[in-house]
């Protein structure tokens, strides 16, 4: 921090230094990782009390535009607002682990379905909804107890998730989030102009007392992610789920979202929290375990809120393309892609565990019961993540995905062989520090 950093904020209440502070992120004056004055110093500059300071500071925080690190500050943080991102190029020889994604091999095969389904076209006044892929996937919610009599086709889980905040909330809304949770969900919600309220877990999913926080602080939403939670790798037992039902009975008008982005490649069971909701959605992706190209969910929700949705989709985009569902369906529907399916989830279980066992074997705490994301609590995130890049491998810095919590790394196994699994957990105890060693398992 230097005295060119102090001279750049400006404002005499809090929205006006969070306003100053914002501008300087935008222009590029205060740079991504750029440290803040202290509260203290800035006070005392802008001639203002400690508790206005420390009030911007907390909303720059909510927003995601700072990093709180404690003792060592107050930084920019390294996620950009409003831009959109474009992955970097991992180097020659580094192994990437860092990007999310599934496996390209255990995606199942397009190439017999594109030339096999029906191409004749979808005209205007036509049903937006292919009948065929409506009744496979009621008959998959009512295997898996979800509930809902509506169905609305969506352009994937966050294109669902932005029509219900904005059909149900109001700029400057506060929206319950998982902290750590998925980053582009947090640009998401700050992008529609509403507040970020974090809420901490653990291995089975979120902790009640903080969604009895959140929901006590007044929030209007609240986003869950039951299974397969990114980056962690969370899923909701059926004891928390109870646990946390118990506490959302006691808000019923509270928007509440379930976010089964990773459903058929999960493999573990489905704990809802939306029945007897007066107000709810679940929204179920196919991206993950078909294709991330196939820009297709299906949302389900109480009747209002469904509706609502899918007519204000019939005055936009109008429906989602029938060739889409078309494919979905095609793979829905066929014995073999379910098979190929089960059998992708299977191996991603395999090649989680296979690192967690690695880990443990070094006293390495990590958290991940699900899908194909583990996180690897650290002392500092930049030290690991560039030590890990000199021995070969690229994983995500924590930053993007937090708000409050404590530093993390989150590493994809979705492509990692057991084998390579030791040699990283090799590499990972060498660059962590000796008090952040403790095995999670």
């Amino acid at each position: 921090m230097t005295d060119k950093t102090v001279q750049l904020i400006r404002g005499d209440t809090a929205r006006e230094m969070v306003e100053s502070i914002e501008r300087a992120v935008r222009d590029g004056s205060l740079p991504p990782g750029g440290r803040l004055p202290t509260i203290r110093d800035l006070a005392r500059h802008l001639r203002v009390s400690p508790a206005t300071v420390a009030a911007a500071y907390q909303s720059l925080a909510m927003r995601g535009v700072v990093v709180s690190h404690g003792r060592r500050g107050t930084r920019v943080s390294h996620r950009p607002m409003h831009k959109n991102r474009c992955g970097a190029k991992t180097p020659v020889g580094v192994r990437d682990l860092s990007d999310g994604n599934p496996d390209r091999a255990l995606l199942p095969p397009l190439g017999d379905v594109l030339r096999e389904i029906d191409s004749s076209q979808c005209l205007y006044g036509e049903p937006t909804t292919h009948a065929g892929l409506a009744e496979i996937v009621r008959h998959d919610f009512n295997e898996s107890g979800v509930g809902g009599n509506e169905l609305c086709i969506i352009h994937g889980a966050m294109d669902a998730i932005e029509r219900l905040l904005t059909e149900h909330l109001r700029p400057g809304d506060r929206v319950a989030v998982e902290d750590p949770g998925f980053g582009s969900l947090f640009d998401l919600i700050m992008s529609r102009g509403l507040s970020l309220v974090p809420m901490t877990g653990d291995e089975d999913g979120l902790l009640p007392g903080a969604l009895e926080a959140a929901c006590h602080d007044g929030v209007k939403a609240v986003v869950i992610t039951p299974r397969a939670q990114t980056p962690t790798g969370a899923c909701l037992t059926e004891a928390r789920a109870k646990e946390l039902k118990q506490v959302l009975d006691r808000y019923p008008d509270l928007l509440v979202i379930e976010d089964d982005h990773a459903n058929l490649v999960s493999n573990v069971p489905l704990f809802t929290l939306h029945h007897d909701r007066k107000r709810w959605a679940y929204v179920r992706s196919f991206a993950k375990a078909i294709n991330p190209d196939l820009r297709i969910a299906v949302m389900t929700g109480d009747d209002d809120t469904v509706s609502n949705v899918h007519c204000r989709m019939i005055v936009g985009c109008r429906w989602v393309s029938h060739i889409l569902q078309r494919i979905a369906h095609a793979i829905l529907s066929d014995a073999g892609a379910r098979k190929h399916l089960t059998q992708a989830a299977q191996t991603y279980v395999e090649r989680r565990e296979a690192l967690r066992d690695a880990l443990c074997a070094y006293d390495i705490g990590i958290v991940g019961r699900s899908g194909f994301n583990v996180w690897v609590p650290v002392d500092e995130e930049t030290p690991v993540v560039q030590a890990l890049a000199v021995a070969g491998w690229a994983v995500a810095a924590g930053e993007r995905f937090r708000i409050n919590s404590p530093p993390g790394i989150r590493i994809t196994t979705a492509t990692l062989e057991p084998q390579e699994a030791v040699k990283l957990a090799s590499d990972i105890a060498t660059v962590m520090p000796q008090p952040v060693r403790r095995c999670a398992v």
